[in-house]
């Protein structure tokens, strides 16, 4: 097991590590620990791509690696302990495949009202963890596999993140946690991922502009935003 902690400052490596020293001096950051570059090459750089490849690289549709992902989520609130980490150390090396991934929150996110955009979750979040297992085995045996580590990983980490409803990120999507058949009953169906995903308040706004829009549910998956009965044709 290994753990990593890559970020991105939006500015010049000087400024980084005069306000690294003010804040962070324990981390004794040098400017040999940063490589400064431009917003596209940053992003070939999270993907790993080698230092310097041309920004054109980005427009390739062919795959660097083709693999099978599960992927879930959560928000966690409140800090987890040092016991609560060591448990969740030791999880991560039984189940040997999965990772995990803890993506931070504040700043001027946190400052934006959560009712401002469908995107609700904000202020109160410490970070989004991501739950991911990728594997290159076919087949659904393999599938099944590690589709359940991820799932085991994610029911371990109940106790530490949000409840009632414990909520979700969209990006990642994730149809264990709901989906609708687009039937008469998509709207209560919707409502279990959909309070995860956008809050119930800004779940509820959604389906009523969906209503007025795309009344027939024309655009439709398995966890789209369904439509009112009394709004269908």
């Amino acid at each position: 097991m290994h753990a990593s902690f890559p970020s991105l400052f939006l500015g010049d490596t000087t400024t980084l590590i005069s306000l690294m020293d003010q804040n962070f001096p324990e981390l004794r950051l040098n400017i040999s620990d940063c490589t400064q570059m431009n917003w596209t090459q940053s992003i070939l750089w999270y993907y790993n791509f080698p230092t310097g490849s041309p920004d054109e690289t980005l427009l390739s549709r062919i795959p660097r690696v083709v693999s099978h992902v599960k992927r879930k989520s959560d928000y966690l609130k409140y800090p987890i302990s040092k016991l609560g980490l060591r448990g969740i150390f030791n999880m991560l090396i039984e189940l040997e495949r999965p990772s995990l991934t803890f993506n931070p929150y504040g700043g001027r996110m946190s400052e934006i009202s959560e009712f401002d955009k469908p995107f609700p979750h904000r202020a109160g979040n410490i970070a989004l963890i991501q739950y991911e297992t990728a594997w290159t085995e076919n087949g659904v045996e393999a599938a099944n596999h590690y589709v359940n580590m991820a799932r085991v990983l994610h029911e371990f980490m109940t106790p530490f993140v949000s409840k009632s409803p414990r909520e979700a990120f969209l990006n990642y999507r994730d149809l264990d946690i709901g989906v609708t058949d687009n039937g008469n009953n998509s709207f209560l169906q919707g409502t279990v991922y959909g309070f995860k995903y956008f809050k119930e308040t800004n779940f509820r706004r959604l389906v009523r502009v969906k209503s007025m829009v795309d009344p027939d549910n024309f655009f439709r998956n398995e966890q789209s935003i369904p439509t009112l009965p009394s709004w269908r044709n």
